[in-house]
């Protein structure tokens, strides 16, 4: 909900049942739905901000550390990096970290091609306009497909060292929305026919939070139904966690990213050797296997959400 009338304009960003987060907004550059959602970018506190319907997706001052901590553990688990599927993203960094990272071909499939774009528009980080432009024209490493992700893997017979799946928590309250398809075990068992041997995928999947670890405790039990291996990771300056699959299990996972990690041709600015040792444990919670509470889910996904 953007809050409006005397005094600074705010974003209402629902958290879980009961407890909302409000975004002060400064300069609004941009705000408009489009197909799929209502998109928002304006100045906040934490820099140039996206929001979709009424979630902050990234930010100027932290959105580098939340990328990192998506990319970087999985791409130094995988045995190669060479090709790499990009599903959601909007703001395109993860394709600038694997081209970065060595990858020579990146396909990156966002169903919303407005949204896209102004994020090229309006963002001081990832695509630049004529970057996106030479994405969508697939001159260069990096190509742009416009398509709903379920459907481009569905047909898909390409093969890919490492799938990266970016987009919102799933939306339990509303079963018709498009994005709780990419979060179904038959979405991460047709992700996974794409990989290559010793590739991995890897998912956004909520926060750990006891409070709002309903998507979290979902995700972790889907991945161990699809996949011979788990590994998560949680970063340490932001709020989110990641999951890694993949198919063979290795006997020390953590060991393989730890050797990885310095052969990769980046540098990250947050994550490290002992990064990587620290957090690649699941919380108590995921090791005791607590169940997944989805009267709980329900509520916390049930704030209604207002137009921008």
């Amino acid at each position: 909900m953007v809050e409006r009338g005397a005094g600074p304009r705010a974003v209402v960003e629902p958290l879980a049942a009961g407890m909302t987060r409000r975004w002060e907004l400064g300069a609004v550059h941009h705000a408009a739905r489009t197909r799929y959602q209502r998109v928002l970018i304006a100045d906040t506190a934490h820099g140039v901000t996206l929001f979709c319907d009424d979630e902050r997706q990234s930010s100027e001052a932290t959105q580098l550390v939340y990328h990192e901590a998506l990319f970087v553990p999985a791409a130094a688990l995988a045995a190669r990096l060479d090709r790499v599927l990009v599903i959601g993203s909007s703001e395109g960094v993860v394709s600038q970290l694997a081209v970065d990272a060595g990858a020579t071909l990146v396909d990156h499939v966002d169903i919303d091609a407005d949204c896209v774009r102004v994020c090229a528009a309006h963002l001081p980080y990832g695509y630049t306009p004529a970057e996106l432009v030479a994405a969508e024209r697939h001159h260069g490493p990096v190509r742009v497909h416009y398509a709903d992700g379920a459907e481009f893997v569905e047909r898909c017979d390409q093969r890919y060292d490492v799938v990266v799946v970016d987009l919102p928590d799933e939306r339990p309250t509303e079963p018709d929305a498009q994005l709780n398809r990419l979060y179904t075990a038959p979405f991460l068992q047709r992700c996974a026919a794409l990989l290559t041997d010793g590739g991995v995928v890897v998912s956004q999947a909520g926060s750990p939070a006891m409070w709002r670890d309903d998507s979290l405790r979902a995700a972790w039990r889907r991945f161990h139904e699809v996949f011979a291996q788990v590994v998560p990771y949680t970063s340490d300056e932001h709020e989110w966690a990641f999951l890694i699959g993949r198919s063979t299990a290795g006997p020390d996972p953590v060991g393989e990213m730890l050797t990885r990690l310095p052969r990769l041709a980046i540098h990250p600015t947050s994550i490290d050797a002992d990064s990587l040792r620290s957090r690649a444990v699941p919380s108590f919670r995921l090791r005791n296997h607590a169940p997944v509470d989805h009267d709980e889910a329900a509520s916390a996904q049930s704030y209604p959400a207002d137009v921008c």
